[in-house]
């Protein structure tokens, strides 16, 4: 890249310049080699801002999601114990969450009929996953406690991820980093369109 000129007169060149990959590099910092993948959207998580799971007024966001309309909730399925809702950082595309309505941390706090909507609210969302996006597999649990990795753990609720081969590749072992390739509220209508009752 001889001969190009820099970002304003007189810039003067980076150490790397010549350096394979990394050609020229202009402005502050030191080169470290490293590419970079810009998620800014992520900031929002982080800072705890509004429709990241963090209720307003410190409440539970999973009870507060049933009082939004659908395509605001992402909301797949109101049942009548248990309702089904995108995850809003999922693992994979099409994750997923069976909720039941009533505030209970414990798996045995359920009584007989959530317990068993809960179960036929997540068979409903494989087979609604199966239907629209033919997933290799799938991951199904439930976090009980914090310290079990669940962070909303005072509200249960369980887990429904689609899984394909490889799709755990470099960039999420190395760089802890997901790549979702569908907008949350394209997905949420595809799996709405093609939930069905058992």
């Amino acid at each position: 890249m001889s001969g190009d000129a820099g970002p304003g007169d007189g810039a003067e060149r980076s150490p790397t310049h010549g350096a394979g990959d990394l050609d020229e590099l202009w402005g502050a910092g030191t080169p470290d080699g490293f590419r970079r993948l810009w998620a800014p959207h992520r900031m929002a998580y982080i800072a705890g801002e509004t429709g990241t799971g963090q209720a307003e007024g410190g409440g539970c966001p999973l009870c507060r999601i049933p009082t939004l309309d659908d395509d605001e909730g992402l909301l797949l399925h109101r049942g009548e114990r248990v309702y089904a809702v995108l995850n809003l950082h999922p693992y994979n595309p099409g994750h997923l969450m069976a909720v039941p309505y009533r505030h209970v941390a414990g798996l045995d706090e359920l009584d007989v009929d959530e317990s068993a909507e809960l179960v036929a609210v997540t068979q409903q969302a494989v087979r609604a996953l199966r239907a629209v996006a033919a997933p290799h597999g799938f991951n199904v649990g439930i976090n009980l406690g914090h310290v079990a990795g669940g962070s909303l753990a005072d509200h249960l609720h369980q887990h429904v991820v689609p899984r394909w081969g490889g799709d755990a590749n470099f960039i999420t072992v190395v760089g802890q980093t997901k790549v979702i390739p569908q907008l949350l509220a394209e997905t949420r209508q595809r799996l709405a369109g093609a939930w069905r009752a058992p």
